[in-house]
């Protein structure tokens, strides 16, 4: 089965309605949840540093990355704390590569702005594979219990520095769409 080659641009406004129904199809009936996040968080992107990608093939988009502004509650100040989340890739294109692409480009994205980190809660096997490591390692602190501890990780970049520890607070969608860790 030959599959398109997938082109990674910034999102458009344009991408929306199809960014929800990748997330649908990604992530089931968690999409609902992914999709109001989503849209919660958008209009914060631009004001806040953060980056939205979309990976593109045949005119359709397949792939979706997010990364926004949180904080950082560091012995010496709040700061900005760059989360990625969500990372979608459509279910046909899983296993490909694609998903690793679209988070090389937002890490890319990141630095560029000058975040120092990126941190996100995801399988620990996958993101690793991307530089990803336990963000407990280097002092920061889950902002719930119900985040496994392996979950929380951490990319540094170039402009980290070691004073950059403490507890991450997540901008208030992740609270307010109760997204945050796992639930029973």
């Amino acid at each position: 089965m030959h599959v398109d080659p997938a082109t990674i641009r910034p999102e458009r406004p344009s991408d929306a309605v199809a960014v929800r129904a990748l997330h649908l199809a990604a992530f089931g009936e968690h999409g609902h949840v992914v999709n109001a996040i989503v849209d919660d968080l958008r209009p914060t992107i631009p004001e806040r540093g953060g980056s939205a990608f979309v990976a593109e093939a045949g005119g359709e988009v397949v792939g979706h990355v997010l990364v926004s502004s949180s904080l950082l509650d560091t012995a010496e100040r709040l700061i900005d704390a760059p989360v990625l989340s969500p990372l979608a890739v459509a279910p046909a294109r899983q296993g490909a590569g694609l998903g690793g692409a679209l988070v090389r480009r937002a890490l890319e994205a990141a630095e560029a702005a000058g975040a120092p980190f990126v941190v996100l809660e995801g399988d620990p096997g996958y993101y690793a594979r991307l530089g990803f490591r336990p963000a407990g390692e280097v002092g920061f602190r889950r902002p719930s219990l119900r985040i496994p501890e392996a979950a929380f990780q951490v990319f540094l970049l170039p402009a980290y520095e070691p004073w950059m520890t403490g507890t991450l607070v997540y901008a208030w969608p992740f609270w307010a769409h109760d997204a945050v860790g796992l639930r029973e």
